[in-house]
């Protein structure tokens, strides 16, 4: 009997596998495929074209924006501006109708006008035996060439910071996907409204911030954590550039709200989808000014741990125990729909 792979992420060692069994890269290809890294980027001459693609497959309800935004989170930790979008609209059959695809494509063309990006095309169908929209995103942006950065370029002593908090996404997840659920359950209409409200504040984008930390610091590397939260992130940082972690879970601003709502449903904030959060590593006498930087605009920022050397491993430190630093190629959210 076959092996079925479980829902969300595959594993990372079978990935890797993959990417180095199938993938190649010409000599234009400045960064291909490659475990944990955000997007892919192109030598175009004069600088580089970032090019990103990402499906958004737990959201239903505002799944336009989360399209924009998720695609144009990993084009901006690159230290690129996001331009262009092409979007993949798939309806699912038996239950599409025209205010459904007008729906989205407002979701889609809201969000994109307000970071600047132009749709410039796609394609959309009505899908045999889909069960509900999936949208699949593909934003390109530009970086000057001295601006790139990658989630490879972590160096061991730097400090690693976590901007925002998390789990932002997960949050407006669950409170979307189980509004009434929360109701029966004796949950405050105002609660549920802020959870809800995650998505645009504290917001799942991290564009301002990518852009902003690259305009103030030497950023050695940025990664935004999706799918497996910021745990899963963090081991994506960790194996991209070679190195190892030591995080402060103490440390890691987990709000209130997401909080209250993954231990209502027995999810791990670590593991949760997590966009809207930002990781940055560089190097600790830059640490100062890039935090004054983000509290002068008034985003949540902190330090959270620091980079180590490969061979001295990734490690989550609580209180004063250390563990293995723990990934989640499934990511906590898949429970609510298993």
């Amino acid at each position: 009997m076959a092996t079925l792979l479980p829902t969300g992420k595959l594993d990372p060692e079978l990935l890797k596998v993959l990417l180095e069994r199938y993938t190649s890269k010409d000599e234009r290809v400045v960064v291909g495929a490659g475990f944990g890294e955000d997007a892919a980027v192109i030598d175009m001459g004069s600088g580089y074209l970032v090019v990103k693609s990402d499906p958004i497959t737990f959201a239903t309800d505002l799944i336009g924006w989360y399209a924009v935004h998720v695609n144009a989170n990993d084009v901006a930790v690159m230290g690129a501006k996001p331009r262009w979008m092409l979007c993949t609209v798939l309806l699912p059959q038996g239950q599409a109708t025209p205010e459904m695809a007008d729906a989205i494509f407002a979701q889609v063309a809201e969000a994109a006008g307000k970071l600047g990006i132009s749709i410039i095309g796609g394609h959309t169908e009505v899908t045999y035996d889909l069960n509900r929209p999936i949208v699949v995103g593909h934003i390109l942006g530009e970086v000057d060439k001295d601006k790139l950065v990658t989630t490879a370029g972590a160096k061991e002593g730097d400090d690693v910071i976590l901007v925002k908090g998390i789990p932002i996404e997960g949050t407006s997840i669950i409170a979307r996907e189980k509004e009434e659920e929360l109701r029966r359950r004796g949950y405050e209409e105002e609660f549920i409204e802020k959870a809800k409200s995650f998505l645009f504040d504290p917001g799942i984008s991290v564009v301002e911030a990518a852009l902003l930390a690259v305009d103030t610091a030497p950023i050695h590397s940025m990664h935004d954590p999706t799918e497996g939260g910021l745990a899963m992130g963090l081991y994506e940082v960790a194996e991209a550039a070679g190195v190892g972690l030591l995080i402060d879970r103490e440390a890691v601003e987990v709000l209130p709200e997401g909080q209250r709502l993954c231990n209502e449903f027995g999810l791990d904030p670590l593991g949760t989808i997590a966009s809207g959060a930002l990781v940055i590593t560089l190097a600790p006498e830059h640490t100062p000014l890039l935090l004054e930087a983000y509290r002068e605009k008034g985003i949540s920022c902190k330090v959270i741990g620091k980079v180590l050397s490969k061979a001295e491993g990734q490690w989550l430190k609580e209180g004063k125990k250390l563990k293995t630093l723990k990934p989640f190629p499934q990511d906590e959210i898949t429970k609510l729909f298993s």
